[in-house]
């Protein structure tokens, strides 16, 4: 269905195009009876669910009295396909997109270790046990599809990448001794990297505010006309949330974790030791 995994310049040009109806004063049925589009399809567009043509795009910029060339350009874009979308059987689609544009991210993890960290034994071995029944071939294309994702830590300008693991990440058996092994060998050869930082929370911090809820945290750059963005997976599907109040208690639920996780010079010390303990029992 067009618009079910919106792009990230549609995004852009959703946010846009609703920044610029409010700066004129208008309220979307105005917008809708001006341009030929139902109220429903201009809320669609400027929520990112509908990919607006070029005709509506140029008819909207001249009723806002901007230029339409920043905005045509953005809806040229958005209609472009990134390699995410083009692998029709991977299910988070919309969430490289973002990644790809963010300057920094900062994820937690309750029980695994985040999908760009991952060795593709251990995502081969997570996404199997997520989905017992699937196909060799699409289990193929979303091993595939994370591992590209990790290309964006080895960009030039790569995103600050901060990520905070629960203690639990290291110690679950997910394909094995060996397979742990090398995990985590590579979560720590990847915390050398100056633009990554990982910590640990230990098993012995007890309770505290992120027990119950993985998520990740993208921001944006200024000029990219982007909300800073919440992503989480559930069973009920993926969640993104641009919303101020959430935002601001997502990073207060990071500050936290960062100040009772383990520094990340002990955290990487917990990892590897955890790795050698896998070691002999491979």
């Amino acid at each position: 269905m067009a618009g079910a995994n919106p792009t990230l310049r549609q995004r852009q040009l959703a946010r846009q195009l609703r920044e610029l109806r409010e700066q004129v004063g208008l309220n979307i049925k105005d917008v809708a009876d001006r341009v030929l589009l139902s109220p429903g399809q201009i809320s669609r567009i400027e929520t990112a669910k509908r990919r607006p043509s070029l005709r509506d795009v140029r008819a909207l910029c001249e009723l806002y009295g901007v230029p339409d060339g920043p905005l045509m350009k953005l809806a040229r874009e958005a209609h472009e396909q990134g390699w995410w979308q083009e692998l029709e059987d991977v299910d988070f689609r919309p969430l490289p997109g973002l990644e790809n544009d963010a300057v920094a991210i900062s994820e937690y993890e309750t029980t695994t270790i985040p999908g760009l960290l991952q060795t593709p034994d251990y995502a081969r071995a997570i996404i199997k046990g997520y989905l017992p029944q699937i196909e060799p071939d699409v289990l193929d294309a979303r091993v595939d599809g994370r591992m590209k994702r990790q290309e964006i830590l080895s960009k030039a300008n790569p995103p600050r990448y901060w990520v905070v693991l629960d203690e639990s990440a290291l110690h679950r058996h997910i394909g094995g001794p060996a397979v742990m092994a090398q995990q985590l060998a590579q979560v720590a050869m990847a915390a050398e990297q100056p633009h990554i930082t990982i910590q640990v929370v230990p098993y012995t911090n007890g309770a505290h505010m992120g027990l119950d809820s993985a998520f990740m945290l993208l921001e944006f750059a200024p000029e990219a006309s982007l909300a800073d963005t919440v992503y989480m997976e559930t069973l009920a599907g993926q969640i993104f949330t641009e919303r101020p109040r959430q935002l601001e208690r997502f990073n207060e639920v990071l500050d936290h974790l960062r100040a009772v996780a383990l520094s990340p010079q002990e955290s990487v010390a917990r990892i590897l030791a955890q790795g050698r303990w896998f070691e002999t029992l491979a």
